[in-house]
């Protein structure tokens, strides 16, 4: 798989200006401008986010059940207790998210071949059988032994007489759906849809090499914790494969693929003027590397070992931030043997680039702005080259899991019930505080009626010396009243607006003991329509901010990079998120009635049933191409069903007044052979009436039935 994949082409200038400079040229660059650049957009993209950092802050410690520094507990409370159900609700949502995305067990990306043009044929085809051609009245067009299998002749040997014919196909082949004929016996070709098959496998693998799946993943969680998900890629990386030579020496191969990898949403500057990704003029992304990670970016290519040297040498440089310290809980150390690096992602003003080793294209000559790549440490560039992408984007990706339509950064479970979680907690501190109150008296002493000095701490077998007084009236107990069922009846109603306020109910998570309409099964499948539509949404936001751009990134990837042309033409790519959430049983259930419908033999001509068939295994999470016969199989399996019926006919019922097969016992008048299995398969004759002192006559005046 990965040998397709060849080191990112450049420009022949490009390429030869970089090499330039990885060979050394770094001491007479002026690389504080650059570096200056890259620090002002990353402060105001910092500066920006403190808001949003406040939030997640607060999001983090609900989910870890911390409370705020902010929270002032009186003398009087007790209970510290934080009741967590704001984790209960990002799991939840978190893996209703993955079961969604990948119940299929496969990445929900797809490719298809694009709508076609009007007037281009929708099926070529090669007539195998000339019998069946004569039958149909096809005109033979070229002589027979040409078009048929000859005899002993295999279907690899048939395919090389006749590719010459397929020529003619060649100006559309990548705007050619191709659809079966209905004949076992022809040939189909299908380019566009072949290419299609290619280039999804394709990206499949490249994805499953990448661990996408793992980091998919990742970006779900914070989505569904901080309110957004990010992924980045393709970036092409020297991956190591193990090897070993014939002496047993181990011997690494490295080869240049495509990877993709989730980033935090900590570590995530994006412009502060832009809404969404596609009005973003730059990304910078901060990295905390060791010496070994830092010292590996040496084999990625177009890094400037010197430069990563030079920076290594000035020694570690990460400072946290603050809400670096907050998540540490308190933790006071600034230092880290960690190195900070800055990736930057955008346009730069043309006067600064032009300053530096770096080939600009011929077609960017008037351009005031150019897109580029570059990563500072320590005052030192590492990396700077031109975007490498035809058409220049940025690689990230940013899926909200509720929208805001102001910010890239959306709104996530933890935020939406934040003031319900404060609710809660309120409430339960308060049920527990008056549990241990009203579970415990209140001792009144008066020591005007003790012997003084006497330990006043009262326990069971305590003996208190009492110098004067009424008995009892020294020492005596006060019961609190207790008002926990109150205050548990307001954490309920508190939990119950959390279900409203995240659009996730509690019984979705396993919580028992719902009331009111939860308690029927026409109102739980009421409220889990509900649920689905809340998830709908977030999973529509996957769809079309994170898997259809990053699938479109590795089409568009591979289509400028990769030289194999069998996975190359006009293609789509489709996320397949939001079909992955009714392609259980809703989808099944749908295809069933349509199957139904269309067995009508009027209808059934106009469906396709071959692909009904295979929308249905998927829709089952089943792999069509291993359990689903095309068309032509599906005629040969008919015909072979056929003949074995026809050789294997089921036996006929016996017929009413037949004698018994040999070994049967004849049945008794007006019935059959007594059914001893408990089937039901015997029938009740008519018998006749039996009167007194015969045999079958009851005394019950009631008799059997012969």
């Amino acid at each position: 798989m990965a040998d397709d994949i060849k080191e990112i082409a450049m420009d022949a200038e490009e390429s030869a200006a970089i090499d330039d400079v990885k060979e050394g040229a770094l001491n007479d660059e002026p690389i504080g401008q650059i570096e200056r650049f890259v620090k002002e957009r990353f402060r105001k993209a910092e500066t920006a986010r403190r808001t949003d950092e406040e939030r997640w802050i607060q999001a983090y410690r609900n989910y870890r059940g911390i409370y705020s520094p902010e929270v002032q507990f009186t003398s009087t409370e007790k209970s510290r207790v934080f009741v967590k159900v704001t984790k209960t609700k990002v799991l939840a949502a978190y893996g209703q998210l993955v079961e969604v995305l990948f119940g299929g067990n496969r990445f929900p990306l797809g490719i298809n071949p694009t709508v076609l043009p009007e007037g281009v044929e929708d099926t070529v085809s090669l007539e195998t059988n000339p019998q069946l051609k004569e039958a149909l009245g096809e005109p033979e067009t070229a002589p027979t032994d040409e078009r048929s299998l000859l005899p002993g002749e295999t279907l690899p040997e048939f395919n090389e007489r006749v590719g010459p014919l397929t020529d003619d196909l060649s100006a559309v082949e990548g705007e050619v759906e191709f659809k079966s004929s209905g004949s076992p016996s022809s040939v189909q070709f299908h380019p566009a849809m072949v290419a299609a098959k290619k280039m999804e496998k394709k990206i499949h693998d490249q994805l499953e090499e990448s661990n996408a799946k793992k980091q998919l993943r990742a970006a779900a969680f914070e989505a569904a914790l901080f309110g957004t998900g990010i992924m980045k890629g393709p970036f092409a990386v020297d991956k190591e494969y193990p090897n070993w030579d014939e002496e047993g020496e181990y011997q690494p191969v490295f080869k240049t693929v495509p990877q993709t990898s989730s980033v935090s949403i900590w570590n995530f500057y994006p412009d502060p003027d832009a809404n969404n990704m596609d009005e973003a003029e730059y990304v910078v992304e901060r990295h905390k590397m060791s010496r070994s990670q830092l010292r590996a970016l040496k084999r990625r290519p177009f890094f400037r070992s010197n430069a990563i040297d030079k920076a290594l040498d000035i020694g570690e440089s990460y400072d946290k931030e603050w809400w670096e310290h907050a998540m540490d809980e308190g933790s006071e150390e600034d230092y880290s043997e960690r190195f900070e690096v800055l990736e930057f992602w955008g346009f730069v003003d043309r006067d600064i680039i032009e300053q530096y080793d770096v080939e600009i294209p011929k077609e960017l000559k008037d351009a005031e702005q150019l897109n580029v790549n570059v990563w500072i440490s320590n005052g030192c560039v590492l990396r700077l080259v031109m975007n490498p992408f035809t058409p220049a984007y940025l690689p990230y990706y940013a899926t909200p899991y509720e929208m805001n339509p102001y910010s890239i950064f959306g709104v996530g479970i933890a935020e939406n019930m934040d003031d319900t979680q404060t609710l809660m907690n309120g409430f339960m501190r308060m049920s527990v505080d008056n549990a241990a109150l009203s579970g415990n008296l209140l001792i009144e002493v008066d020591e005007t009626n003790l012997v003084p000095g006497q330990d006043l701490s009262v326990y069971p077998g305590k003996v208190f010396r009492r110098q004067g007084g009424a008995p009892g009236q020294a020492i005596f107990g006060t019961k609190f009243p207790n008002v926990s069922n109150e205050n548990m009846q307001m954490f309920d109603k508190a939990r119950q607006l959390s279900d409203e306020s995240t659009g996730f109910p509690s019984f979705a998570h396993g919580q028992t003991g719902i009331q009111g309409v939860g308690r029927t099964a026409s109102g739980i499948s009421m409220l889990m329509n509900a649920a689905n539509g809340s998830i709908r949404n977030v999973i529509k936001n996957v769809d079309d901010y994170l898997l259809g751009p990053l699938g479109k990134a590795f089409f568009s990837f591979n289509m400028q990079f990769d030289f194999d042309s069998e996975i190359k033409g006009d293609l789509e790519v489709k996320a397949q998120g939001t079909e992955s959430l009714m392609a259980n049983e809703v989808r099944s259930q749908r295809l069933m009635q349509f199957m139904q419908t269309v067995s009508n033999p009027a209808l059934a001509p106009f469906a396709r049933m071959d692909y009904i068939v295979r929308e249905i295994a998927k829709s089952m999470d089943l792999d069509p191409d291993k359990i689903a016969n095309s068309m032509s199989q599906a005629a040969v399996q008919a015909e072979i069903l056929k003949k074995f019926q026809e050789a294997n006919p089921p036996p006929a019922p016996p017929q009413q007044g037949q004698p018994p097969q040999q070994g049967q016992p004849p049945a008794p008048a007006g019935g059959q052979v007594e059914d001893t299995q408990g089937s039901g398969g015997g029938t009740i004759g008519t018998g006749s009436v039996p009167t007194p002192d015969e045999p079958g006559f009851s005394a019950n005046n009631q008799g059997t039935i012969q």
